[in-house]
């Protein structure tokens, strides 16, 4: 049986299952039968539509953590804080690597991602050469996305703030509308990236 060329292979990056590359058209998916991952989901202005959904993003990683994501009123006092507060809560003492842990899985590892994902796809979408060490950035950013865990953060805000609201007054700031936009942004720049496509054309360049 003749061999079939590795650039000629796809491979489910979950299951290991091999198959002979089918490119799908616009608006199709090949999908692995194995496990059902999406192995290929192109779509036309992706690269437009995810810069884009990046920048919005970005800036609003940078104004949550500005501006007060909760207020507490309880026996007559108040309190506001952001999410750069309540990470680094514990700041003080042995715990200071916990709280900087805190921070980078909600604020800078999102942040990073989408900031490489910005730096990949604009020479790519502008029809450029990709920028130095694009294959890198990119691959940087996919080991990052298991790490990514923002939405994480506001399933357990949303668990914390039930439980407390027996015992104060919980009022939502700007920054908690900010950051529920923000997860829903980030899915929607997961699912609409198609991994196989970004590596497809930073290896179309290299090779020409």
């Amino acid at each position: 049986m003749t061999p079939i060329p590795l650039d000629e292979m796809i491979v489910c990056p979950h299951c290991d299952a091999a198959y002979r590359l089918a490119r799908p058209g616009a608006g199709e998916r090949a999908v692995c039968q194995r496990c059902g991952t999406a192995l290929i989901t192109p779509r036309r202005k992706a690269g437009v539509q995810i810069i884009a959904v990046s920048l919005a993003v970005v800036i609003l990683i940078i104004a949550a953590t500005v501006f007060p994501f909760l207020s507490i009123n309880a026996a007559g006092a108040s309190n506001s804080v952001s999410i750069l507060d309540a990470a680094l809560a514990f700041s003080d003492g042995p715990l200071i690597v916990l709280s900087l842990t805190t921070a980078a899985l909600i604020i800078f590892v999102p942040l990073a991602r989408v900031l490489l994902a910005i730096y990949v796809l604009v020479p790519i979408v502008m029809d450029r050469p990709p920028a130095r060490g694009a294959a890198q950035a990119f691959r940087l950013s996919e080991a990052l996305r298991p790490w990514s865990m923002a939405e994480i953060f506001a399933i357990g805000c949303a668990v914390a703030l039930i439980k407390v609201s027996d015992l104060a007054d919980v009022s939502f700031g700007p920054a908690f509308w900010m950051f529920a936009v923000l997860v829903v942004l980030v899915v929607v720049q997961d699912n609409f990236l198609c991994r196989w496509s970004v590596w497809k054309s930073l290896d179309k360049t290299q090779t020409s």
